[in-house]
């Protein structure tokens, strides 16, 4: 083609070539869910529109150089740009956010997991900005532009009235899209990828914001609510059960309730946490959600721990590690407990070291503990049978009452084990990641089960009660066609998707005998209410949006980061309210999930109580609010 004679401006090419590559990436590299035609016209615009606005900035420079090099490296930046969000989705199902990329140290531990989720057709990714190189280098002459001012005005102005368009059209489409943006995809699907990051900035401008104005006049309204629609007086024959005893917490990195009670090639996957499910002295709650976020398992620490709700954005452990808390671990050393954490990786791995110092940890065994050699480990760290064994004699020298809990290495993505370390086979499915899943989650319940023999042969098995919580899921929306193999279904609704968000839980009370499976829905954010009851522990004047598990008046509910829930009764999500026994859908049309007639729609009464709780630990959070409460005062 002779481009001398077609006289195209290089940034509309530019803006053609990067657009369509854009929406390609959207459909193919991202799931992003289309539920009509309009969400599918507003996907195919707002590439465009934002590459126009991004690129027509180009003819406001006057020299052909600096227009060429311009156009040239912000398609390179922006490639970029799309190629992290692509790598980072294929593992999170989620999309970068601003605090995450202060969470950059995290890199450096990922090692072969990043690698995994590079594939060989990304380099596809640059064949646009090759185009836009070569003729920016090649054909400058006829590729420049040279408008006056008032050609360059219009431009501006066509690029900005594009997007109004683009945002009158998803505001049409989702109502209060930015007041109400709990859902990443609802933000890239109606305003693009490019605008979603310029949005995030601006609430992480905000947020930042928060702290420096906060005065305290934010908490007689959030305890109010707390106390009328939370908070419990109810008596339960559980409390202080354990008092005075040992509290162990394993949290078992990416282990769900899939797995439990069930089979992979003939072989029980987790035979000893299936004993556990019987077991007399053992509570199994096998409708037990985790609730985390973008901070993954420092998420399911800080909701544990807190009994308040991560943040939409990053992980708290990064963006708020020195904020005031009234922690677990806090709670239990007042009564006289020494607290501590357990796990073979570095302390600066999720900030760990600042946050269990603000949380009221007493020591933290990390790497630098442990006998790590080539041998021990793999992936990302210590195996879990040698972290255990190394684990005991640190646990022998402390003094009790203790509470102290391990974090689990070796069932963490990418999900690597040698052959002769495997006790079942990798499941046959067109997904390597699922297919690896088994193995590693057999290995860490054998692991677990040792550890549960280690403690007795040390003595502390009796005087100690055992809590193990899977801390948020292994196998992301990115393998449903092998999860649905796997589960024999046609394929994972979004009601599927809400029931694989299941992690086991299980409290283990020695010589208790009443032990039992318990149905109703929880989640870990009942898990600091729950343990503070058993060790018969009073937080005074505490802040937390949990109930204790052991009582029947309870909110019913448990809600996700991104404003879904699913009740006794019901599930919403994704604009859908479905019934939770039957998985049938209530309602279909996404208008009547935000009408106030609770006749019209049972999911709405639940879901505005949802936003309201997420909204209100947001407010603690990023107002560093409880520097403003005494906890130790009375009531």
């Amino acid at each position: 083609m002779n481009f001398k004679r077609a006289k195209i401006p290089l940034y509309i090419i530019a803006t053609l070539l990067f657009g369509l590559k854009t929406y390609i990436v959207y459909r193919f590299f991202f799931s992003i869910e289309l539920d009509n035609s309009m969400q599918e016209l507003i996907l195919i615009i707002n590439p465009f529109v934002s590459a126009f606005l991004v690129f027509a900035i180009s003819v406001w420079f006057k020299k052909e150089k600096r227009q060429m090099k311009y156009l040239r490296y912000t398609a390179l930046i922006g490639t970029i740009i799309i190629y992290f969000n692509v790598v980072f989705y294929r593992s999170f199902t989620d999309f970068i956010t601003i605090p995450q990329l202060f969470q950059a140290s995290n890199m450096g531990d990922l090692g072969g997991s990043v690698l995994t989720l590079v594939r060989p057709f990304d380099l596809l990714l640059l064949l646009d900005v090759v185009i836009i190189w070569y003729l920016s280098k090649k054909q400058s002459d006829v590729m420049t532009v040279s408008y006056p001012k008032s050609g360059k005005v219009f431009a501006l102005a066509m690029s900005l009235m594009l997007l109004a368009g683009n945002f009158f059209l998803a505001e049409m489409e989702r109502p209060q899209l930015f007041t109400r943006a709990f859902d990443r995809e609802y933000l890239v699907k109606n305003i693009g990828l490019f605008n979603y990051h310029i949005y995030d900035l601006a609430v992480h401008s905000k947020v930042k914001t928060q702290r420096v104005f906060a005065d305290g006049n934010e908490i007689p309204k959030i305890k109010e609510y707390i106390n009328t629609e939370i908070k419990s007086e109810e008596k339960s024959e559980m409390i202080g059960v354990a008092k005075d005893r040992n509290l162990i917490v394993i949290s078992a990195e990416s282990v769900q309730n899939f797995v439990i009670n069930n089979k992979v090639n003939g072989e029980e996957i987790t035979p000893f946490l299936n004993s556990l499910t019987e077991d007399e002295d053992t509570y199994y709650f096998n409708n037990f959600y985790h609730q985390t976020k973008q901070g993954k398992t420092s998420d399911s620490e800080f909701v544990m721990e807190n009994s308040l709700y991560p943040l939409p954005r990053g992980a708290v452990f990064f963006t708020h590690g020195q904020n005031e808390y009234n922690a677990l671990p806090e709670l239990v050393n007042q009564e006289g407990y020494y607290t501590s954490v357990f796990h073979a990786n570095n302390k600066s791995f999720w900030n760990r070291d600042q946050m269990y110092d603000s949380i009221g940890y007493d020591h933290f065994y990390g790497e630098e503990a442990y006998e790590v050699t080539k041998e021990n480990s793999i992936g990302w760290g210590l195996k879990d049978k040698p972290f255990f064994e190394q684990s005991i004699k640190y646990l022998q020298t402390i003094e009790q009452p203790f509470y102290t809990k391990f974090i689990t290495l070796t069932n963490h993505f990418p999900f690597e084990l040698s052959k002769e370390e495997r006790s079942i086979e990798p499941y046959n499915s067109n997904s390597r990641t699922l297919n690896n899943y088994f193995p590693t989650v057999r290995y860490t319940d054998e692991a677990i089960e040792q550890f549960f023999q280690q403690l007795k042969d040390a003595g502390l098995y009796e005087n100690s009660i055992i809590v193990i919580m899977g801390d948020h899921y292994g196998i992301s929306e990115n393998h449903n066609k092998a999860m649905s193999q796997y589960l024999g279904k046609e394929e994972i609704t979004p009601y599927d998707h809400v029931q694989l968000q299941r992690v086991p839980f299980f409290i283990h009370i020695p010589g208790n005998g009443n032990g039992k499976v318990m149905s109703k829905v929880a989640g870990q954010i009942d898990v600091k209410p729950t343990l503070l009851s058993l060790l018969g522990v009073k937080a005074k004047n505490d802040i937390q949006f949990g109930n204790r598990l052991f009582i029947d008046d309870r909110k019913g509910y448990v809600a996700f980061r991104n404003g879904d829930y699913i009740s006794e009764k019901y599930v919403s999500t994704s604009g859908i309210c479905y019934n939770r026994e039957t998985g049938e859908p209530v309602n279909q049309n996404e208008e009547e999930l935000n009408s106030t007639s609770n006749k019209e729609n049972p999911c709405t009464d639940i879901q505005n109580k949802v936003e309201k709780e997420l909204g209100y630990s947001d407010d603690i959070i990023y107002g560093d609010l409880f520097r403003f409460i005494n906890f130790d005062e009375k009531k």
